[in-house]
């Protein structure tokens, strides 16, 4: 690798002239622990899509762009707040997910965090999102848009399963 290459800039060149591969994006699944005498550990935060803005109507989690220069888990922390009002307490590093978006002919990997905050704290959302709702595990699933969505919230709910990353933690805790 050359001296002023940057580990993006080595992906890409390795990469045949056409499709280009991209780290630019971060989705974000944000826990709650449950209310007390819940079957379930944790509540899921979705939020729908405002009308003007893509995919009008759709309940997705938190994701947004990673800014030029910032790491993937400042982003995830920025979006969260961005998109939510709310500071996680914690960070989880869950996976990788990719897609593939045509418009702009690139396969983007979105970096999967998992944040989770303190419960009953108010949820103030911008103008990309016009309702935001609690949602059990099964509700989460049943409503959330994105196949990878929905695998972010399984590996999520796995790994965080007996309230934090257990033996794992150490190397999925985001400090």
């Amino acid at each position: 690798m050359a001296e002023n290459t940057t580990p993006q800039d080595a992906l890409q060149d390795a990469q045949p002239a056409g499709t280009r591969v991209d780290v630019r994006v971060v989705d974000v699944v944000v826990l709650s622990p449950a209310p007390e005498g819940s079957t379930d550990r944790w509540r899921v935060l979705a939020m729908r899509r405002a009308a003007g803005t893509r995919c009008t109507g759709a309940w997705e989690i938190v994701h947004g762009r990673i800014e030029r220069g910032e790491r993937p888990a400042d982003a995830a922390r920025r979006e969260v707040h961005e998109e939510t009002g709310l500071s996680p307490a914690r960070l989880y590093s869950i996976t990788v997910n990719p897609f593939y978006l045509h418009a702009y002919d690139t396969v983007q990997l979105a970096v999967v965090f998992a944040a989770v905050v303190e419960p009953n704290r108010p949820v103030a959302t911008g103008a990309e999102h016009d309702a935001w709702a609690w949602l059990t595990p099964a509700e989460a699933y049943e409503r959330l848009a994105w196949p990878r969505e929905h695998q972010a919230v399984q590996y999520t709910l796995h790994l965080l399963r007996h309230g934090d990353a257990g033996p794992v933690d150490d190397v999925l805790r985001v400090p």
